[in-house]
Order: structure tokens, then sequence, then C-alpha cells
């Protein structure tokens, strides 16, 4: 266990239960064969395809925590060993006074 690092959460995972995903599959390669050979118009709407990722491109600091990754978690760490150290150098200074 780190003073300083904290762990990254479990991700949500949801596992359908009425569910097949290799009719799913099959159902997307009878689409996709069948909109190549002109029976069914091109691509139709999917709001999910659309909605995908457009609220972080529209917050600056979500935004900059995805463009930076592990970056924050570094100055963070960076900042609590130089924290650490003021801290040491103040009690010495303290006890040998």
């Amino acid at each position: 266990m780190s003073l300083f690092k904290q762990r990254e959460p479990r991700r949500f995972e949801h596992n359908y239960i009425y569910y097949d995903a290799r009719k799913e599959k099959l159902r997307n390669i009878e689409e996709k064969a069948k909109r190549e050979l002109g029976m069914i118009e091109q691509e139709t709407y999917d709001p999910e395809k659309q909605i995908r990722g457009k609220f972080v491109e529209q917050t600056k600091h979500l935004k900059r925590w995805k463009e930076d990754g592990e970056g924050g978690r570094k100055r963070l760490s960076a900042f609590g060993a130089f924290l650490i150290i003021i801290v040491l150098i103040l009690i010495w200074r303290f006890l040998l006074n």
C-alpha cells in the first residue's frame, strides 16, 4: 500500500443475461453483406456512435486529464515526496535546536 498513489478502482463490467453475442455478430455480418450488395440503404443512424466521447471533448479538465494520462498521478507523487522532505527537514531542525 502506498501513501501517495491511490489504487485505480475496478472497471464496471455488466454482463447481459439474455444476450447472445454470437447471434449479434452474425446479424452484423448479414447486415454488412446486404449493405454491400445494395439490398438495404447505407449506414443507419446509431446514436451511441454519435454520442460516445462528446462529454469528454467538451470539458476542459476531462480533456486535459485524458491527454495527461498517468502524468497527473506522477506529479502528485512528486509533490507528496517533496512535502515529506520539507516536513522531515522541519522536524530535524526543531529537534536539534
